[in-house]
């Protein structure tokens, strides 16, 4: 998939855990973990609000475009 997901940099950035970002959005660490690995297929926007919410971001500092990593899963 062309979209990059990047939520354990901005999670780097704000010296959060994932653990912690847990428990403060009330998602399941497992969700968030598919999440961050790149294997979720979709995000619910209130997800997404609540993650930048928390992580005082905007979307896109949570996803990047990257038309090459999409080649590489052919």
């Amino acid at each position: 998939m062309a979209v990059v997901i990047t939520l354990d940099q901005m999670l780097a950035k704000r010296g959060m855990t994932l653990s912690e970002l847990s428990s403060r959005v009330d998602i399941t660490l497992a969700n968030l973990s598919i999440l961050k690995t790149g294997k979720a297929k979709a995000i619910r926007f209130s997800t997404l609000d609540a993650i930048c919410r928390e992580l005082q971001c905007q979307p896109g500092d949570l996803m990047t475009h990257d038309p090459d990593s999409e080649k590489a899963d052919i």
